[in-house]
């Protein structure tokens, strides 16, 4: 097993890649972990760690009382997962005002992926839509906030209930005579899609319910609009 790195392995990176761009540096000023300081410019402060954490980020936030220029430091790891959690912690950093920088342990280099500095968040207008409409066409509040994503009941999963439901009532139907009782618009291409797995194609256009779909009638009563 690798022996986890300590803080202090690195410094010395972060040191001279200070230092060549001419800072002088020091190490364990205060509380702060390392100081740079150059000519009369607001020193940089860093603050090591050896994995992301909530204290890492504490302790950011606390030295930004000191410097508008404060950057957390934490070693580059080869794992599944660090790509994905390195680009949410790069962003979470950013929205923070606080710079971001890993450090390779194996040869020393020092990558800088943000740089402290005020940040406005854009709005994504699509996106911001898309959460609208799903809004609009969701049938009261089935969900509970914070619930696991699995089985949430979209606006989508409500239709195909509603589709389901007239199947299970009728037996099977043509998709023009679902989607005219149900008020779903697209019912012919929902049930032909059948992302579920509830409705299976009889004849051309005729569709009738699955086992699987009889037993999302009893799983998700509760859903279905009254």
């Amino acid at each position: 097993m690798a022996q986890k790195p300590r803080e202090t392995e690195l410094y010395a990176p972060v040191k001279t890649y200070l230092q060549a761009q001419g800072y002088e540096v020091k190490g364990e000023v205060g509380a702060a972990d390392l100081v740079a300081c150059r000519a009369d410019e607001d020193p940089v402060i860093v603050e090591l760690k050896t994995a992301f954490s909530l204290t890492l980020f504490h302790q950011g936030i606390d030295r930004q009382s000191l410097s508008d220029w404060v950057y957390l430091a934490v070693p580059r790891v080869r794992t599944k997962n660090f790509s994905k959690t390195l680009k949410s912690n790069t962003n979470l950093a950013r929205r923070l005002g606080l710079g971001l920088m890993t450090v390779r342990l194996s040869d020393g280099f020092v990558e800088v992926h943000c740089d402290p500095g005020p940040f406005r968040p854009r709005q994504s207008k699509p996106r911001k839509g898309r959460l609208l409409r799903e809004f609009a066409r969701r049938v009261g509040d089935p969900n509970e906030g914070g619930a696991t994503r699995r089985g949430l009941i979209t606006a989508y999963r409500q239709d195909a209930l509603r589709c389901a439901a007239h199947l299970a009532s009728l037996g099977p139907s043509k998709g023009a005579d679902v989607a005219r009782a149900t008020g779903v618009e697209k019912a012919t291409r929902l049930m032909g899609d059948d992302h579920y797995g509830w409705f299976e194609r009889v004849e051309k256009g005729i569709y009738a319910l699955t086992p699987n779909g009889q037993e999302a009638l009893k799983t998700y009563a509760d859903a279905l609009a009254p």
